[in-house]
């Protein structure tokens, strides 16, 4: 599409992951996302953490971008639209591990997280490794 005819759209497309053998944290912040209250109608404003490790597919960003774009004037509830935008990435495209974190701006005086997350049946995360954190030096001393 040209610029200036670009739609919101619920399709979400995918490229090959480039790494397949390893797993890959890929971490995605969406600052903007925007709904509408299924009740009054009114806007409902949420930050956006998307964090998955892929299998054999990654999700292209313009279309991830678009596609959050069309909840923007649909109505749901915020533990329904978190869910379904997990949903509908888990469906195309079939990670490992992913967990979708919605920070939503307060509404009257309630501040609400929500965090859903999907896991294969057989992943496992391999185990975390802590290294020493070094003291920062300076060429001065």
């Amino acid at each position: 599409m040209t610029p200036g005819h670009t739609r919101p759209t619920q399709q979400l497309d995918v490229f090959p992951n480039p790494n397949p053998g390893r797993d890959v944290l890929i971490h995605l912040q969406i600052e903007e996302f925007t709904c509408l209250c299924p009740l009054t109608g009114q806007p409902d404003f949420a930050r956006l953490q998307i964090d998955y490790i892929p299998d054999a597919t990654c999700v292209e960003l313009r279309s991830l971008k678009l596609y959050m774009w069309a909840y923007r004037d649909r109505g749901a509830f915020h533990e329904a639209v978190t869910n379904s935008i997990l949903d509908d990435l888990v469906a195309a495209l079939g990670p490992r591990f992913m967990r979708v974190t919605a920070r939503w701006n307060v509404r009257g005086g309630i501040f609400t997280s929500i965090v859903v997350e999907h896991r294969q049946k057989k992943w496992r995360p391999a185990a975390r490794v802590d290294l020493l954190e070094f003291e920062t030096q300076s060429a001065t001393r």
